[in-house]
């Protein structure tokens, strides 16, 4: 009996001996795995996030957008030929096509879906074939020549036009496209020739006018001057160093709308010089804003000069 009372005192003693290191390291054990979790944290954190694929920043698996450039985070698909495209984006530079069933490419009113004719604008959904070079469109504009389609569209030109700026620019191209008709001379003999027309011109029309009765006739001096080569080339670089110059001060705006963008855009292109379309989009350069998929972020026209068309190869 004393032997069986001394081992359950011993019991009794060794387990109140041990009870303060048991509680000593429970909160020890607690505490080390919230620095665990803590840990790991950041990387269930990083594993569910959306990385912008624009700049590179990490935002919430559900953001549409980015929070540090605002750009969007997900692409979609294009109806026609299910290239990747940007949600806000209404026209495939892929396939060319307009891609927005929602919304009217001449105007920008809204659709259905079920419409033949825009109840805004009037215009066809199946585009409007330009009368002058005969190409099919679905916007505003001619992408090949640039011919108001809509009513809407000439209006806009008749704004454009009264501008200050406007006028000035197509001066400057027409100064532009009468040096560019000029024929250079390259010797002096040349000159020579050049002065004998002249001087058989003014003896013909004297007899003319003799024979109609005019004894002393006036005859009207041909206000042409003959450049040389380098003269020339001269003349139309500083022309084009004005016409930029205009070009930049009309330069499209960022708009809420990429059809006014890409309207306004098309009205302040000067006919009789070689251009294109730098997008801020993706600067990349379009034969026009129509074939940029986002014209809303703004662009201009820059002249290509001698440079070729295929340098244009972004809406091929």
């Amino acid at each position: 009996m004393n032997t069986l009372m001394m081992n359950e005192d011993q019991l009794n003693l060794e387990k109140t001996n041990r009870t303060p290191n048991s509680l000593r390291q429970e909160p020890e054990k607690a505490e080390a795995e919230s620095q665990e979790q803590q840990q790991l944290e950041p990387k269930k954190q990083q594993a569910t996030a959306m990385q912008c694929p624009h700049c590179g920043a990490e935002n919430d698996a559900e953001a549409m957008f980015c929070a540090t450039c605002g750009k969007p985070l997900h692409m979609s698909l294009c109806p026609h030929c299910g290239a990747e495209m940007e949600p806000d984006a209404d026209y495939c530079e892929k396939c060319h096509h307009y891609v927005r069933q929602d919304v009217c490419s001449f105007c920008g009113g809204h659709l259905s879906g079920n419409e033949a004719f825009c109840p805004e604008c009037g215009s066809p959904r199946g585009g409007i074939v330009c009368p002058v070079c005969r190409k099919l469109n679905n916007f505003s504009f001619c992408a090949q020549c640039g011919t108001p389609l809509t009513q809407e569209a000439k209006n806009l030109m008749a704004e454009v036009e009264k501008s200050e700026d406007y006028r000035e620019m197509m001066s400057i191209v027409g100064d532009y496209m009468a040096l560019d008709d000029m024929i250079p001379y390259t010797s002096d003999k040349d000159i020579v020739r050049d002065q004998m027309n002249r001087q058989l011109r003014e003896r013909v029309l004297t007899l003319l006018a003799k024979d109609r009765g005019v004894e002393n006739p006036i005859i009207p001096v041909i206000k042409k001057e003959l450049l040389s080569k380098d003269e020339l080339a001269e003349r139309k670089s500083e022309k084009l160093k004005l016409l930029s110059t205009i070009l930049e001060k009309l330069s499209a705006p960022s708009q809420p709308s990429p059809v006014q963008a890409r309207n306004y855009a098309m009205a302040t292109k000067p006919m009789g010089v070689r251009l294109a379309w730098v997008c801020n989009f993706k600067h990349a350069m379009h034969s026009s804003p129509c074939g940029c998929a986002k014209p809303q972020l703004g662009g201009k026209w820059v002249i290509l000069g001698n440079a070729t068309s295929a340098e244009i190869n972004d809406d091929k």
